[in-house]
């Protein structure tokens, strides 16, 4: 613990695509309480939010992602035939650098220790970033196969930290902290159906008539790809399919890594019902990842007490 009777006290935000935004509730609840993490690591969606936090931008991204609708949502999506991705790296870059970090930030200047996890696509290795540019240490967790391409760092193509460490627990322990808060996004989410949205009554047709084609489209692309998958309405779409095999292997790898290194504490919100690209229901998760530590105060308090 060193010198100080105080506890270093780390906070691992763990994987979950659109779920991650109850990562800035988790945050804002633990400082009303206050609790300050001072070592910070990040797979895939949470390194985004770990690395606004960080800088100081986490409220102007939570004012951001309150504001984002469906047809705002579709903008970050293409339908291209380089498959690659079909996210639009271009606009998605210009949102990391206006709500997340600027390009020049590197992390070793950050006033909280922070780190990264991606993943090494030609040998399967963990990495961690803790040192050189942020955005490209975020770039690196977040390439989630399907949705965008690898990143290339230092000559090595990096894809999404969540298939080796969705929730890096052991990143924290390594950087020095003496209580670690893991925040799991997974609980949940393999048990969820394929099932056919709902209207919704919000009066807003145009939006999702948008967003809900891009979906169309995307499976129609998986029935050119593939011929004759499709052919009954009850088969999962391209979307569908990459989703349930995501949440699958976050789902298992969190729990063995969990079990071998577990935290102190494990905050998991219930946002099962969330889908991958979700990301306009960010007000729906920030509220529960707020309410998520509200239900975890008694363990919250008892797990600090212990330190004192």
């Amino acid at each position: 613990m060193g010198n100080s009777d105080k506890p270093k006290i780390g906070l691992a935000l763990g994987s979950g695509s659109s779920r991650g935004w109850a990562h800035i509730g988790i945050i804002n609840a633990l400082h009303e309480l206050g609790i300050e993490p001072e070592v910070i690591s990040g797979c895939s969606i949470g390194s985004l939010v770990g690395a606004a936090y960080c800088v100081g931008n986490l409220e102007k991204l939570e004012s951001w992602v309150k504001s984002l609708s469906k047809i705002m949502t579709a903008r970050f999506f293409e339908v291209n035939f380089s498959l690659q991705g079909f996210v639009n790296r271009e606009r998605f870059e210009g949102f990391l650098t206006e709500y997340v970090c600027a390009a020049d930030i590197k992390i070793e200047d950050l006033s909280k220790t922070f780190a990264t996890v991606s993943t090494e696509l030609e040998s399967g290795r963990e990495r961690w970033y803790t040192h050189g540019q942020l955005l490209d240490g975020v770039w690196a967790s977040i390439a989630m196969p399907g949705l965008f391409p690898p990143f290339q760092h230092h000559g090595d193509w990096m894809v999404d930290g969540a298939l080796v460490n969705p929730v890096p627990v052991s990143v924290c322990r390594a950087l020095g902290a003496d209580i670690v808060i893991a925040v799991n996004l997974n609980n949940g989410i393999i048990r969820k159906r394929f099932e056919k949205e709902t209207p919704e009554d919000e009066g807003d047709n145009a939006k999702s008539s948008m967003f809900d084609s891009f979906r169309e489209t995307a499976r129609e692309y998986s029935s050119a790809l593939f011929p004759g998958l499709n052919q009954k309405p009850t088969v999962p779409g391209i979307l569908d399919s990459i989703a349930g095999s995501i949440n699958i292997t976050q789902d298992r790898i969190t729990r063995s890594r969990m079990a071998g290194d577990p935290p102190d504490l494990v905050l998991k919100p219930r946002l099962a019902h969330i889908g991958l690209l979700e990301f306009y229901r960010g007000e729906e998760a920030i509220a529960e990842g707020y309410e998520c530590v509200q239900r975890m105060l008694p363990e919250i308090k008892f797990m600090l007490e212990g330190y004192h």
